[in-house]
């Protein structure tokens, strides 16, 4: 018996509502220092506008427990397959789709939105975004997409998955 239930992916919140895990953040700028160090000198960075979700908990979020919100940028297939050809391969999409790339995570289409495609969660460019600053960035945005369970907890689960890889010098041998 197959249960035939249909979630929504996604709903479209208020940008004065408080911020959850698996809220997208359109050009949201983030810092990012240069990639030689002199010492001594006055560090320069750069800010880039991403369009990025949120990964850290909505708990933590709402009880203001941490500084640095996680978020991770995100973006449309379509325009991944522009940066990386290797994209616009059928066996790598599929790839994508059954999480076998471990770096990324893709969502389903976020139509009736900026996107309008599948969207690509890039974990292998995790950003850190000060609360207050991001609090304050997302109040002035009209309307966010926010990502709906269960497919945020999916998301938060490849995110894990991510983190907590490990590669072992070497394996048990095989039995004979």
């Amino acid at each position: 018996m197959s249960d035939s239930t249909e979630y929504n992916w996604y709903k479209q919140v208020n940008g004065k509502d408080p911020l959850e895990q698996g809220d997208i953040i359109l050009d949201c700028p983030i810092i990012t220092p240069p990639d030689k160090i002199t010492v001594g000198k006055h560090l320069p960075a750069k800010s880039t506008a991403y369009d990025v979700i949120i990964m850290s908990q909505s708990c933590d979020l709402a009880a203001r427990k941490i500084r640095i919100v996680q978020v991770c940028p995100i973006y449309c297939l379509e325009e991944l397959s522009n940066l990386d050809a290797k994209y616009r391969n059928v066996g790598i999409r599929n790839n994508l789709r059954k999480g076998k790339i471990i770096t990324m995570h893709m969502l389903h289409k976020c139509e009736n939105s900026k996107f309008n495609d599948f969207l690509i969660v890039d974990f292998g460019s995790t950003f850190g975004v000060n609360i207050n600053f991001l609090f304050e960035y997302s109040q002035k945005q009209k309307d966010r997409i926010r990502l709906l369970p269960p497919y945020r907890e999916h998301l938060s689960q490849s995110f894990a998955r991510f983190f907590m890889r490990v590669g072992l010098p070497s394996n048990i041998p095989e039995f004979t």
